[in-house]
């Protein structure tokens, strides 16, 4: 699991209490049943950690592109996910994170499939989340790929 703390791209939306948008999956390992790969189960096992010792210290937020990713698949886990979701403030895609999300995809820095990844990053940014926490590290837990993206917030 990475946190990810942004200069001007992510601000504090409170002085007393950092902001933390929780990416799918985040809540999907938090969840998840236990698994048999032992790097799967260590992050797992982060994830619980994170969860009950420090979250109380962030204002945890989501938003409806994790309430979609989340909403896919078996049925026992969805439900298992959207107690954690449930439980959370939504934050609003707005147009400012749609132009956000579109101009982070058309500069390239990530393959067209990741729409979603691209949306993630921009309303967190709209939102002046101070950390984004996912174990997505191909787009998103990678540093040289989210420098290039704070590149594109940024302007």
């Amino acid at each position: 699991m990475r946190q990810f703390q942004r200069g001007s791209s992510f601000g504090s939306q409170n002085e007393n209490i950092e902001s933390v948008y929780l990416e799918t999956t985040f809540v999907s390992y938090l969840v998840a049943r236990p698994s048999r790969e032992l790097l799967v189960a260590a992050h797992q096992q982060t994830t619980q950690d994170w969860w009950a010792d420090r979250r109380a210290e962030f204002g945890c937020s989501v938003s409806q592109i994790v309430i979609d990713e989340a909403s896919l698949g078996d049925a026992q886990e969805v439900q298992k996910r959207m107690v954690v979701i449930d439980s959370l403030p939504v934050l609003e895609v707005t147009e400012d994170a749609e132009s956000l999300a579109q101009a982070i995809m058309a500069s390239g820095v990530l393959p067209a499939r990741a729409i979603r990844d691209a949306a993630h990053v921009a309303v967190a940014s709209v939102h002046d989340i101070d950390y984004l926490l996912t174990w997505n590290c191909r787009h998103l837990a990678n540093a040289q790929i989210m420098r290039r993206i704070s590149l594109v917030c940024d302007r």
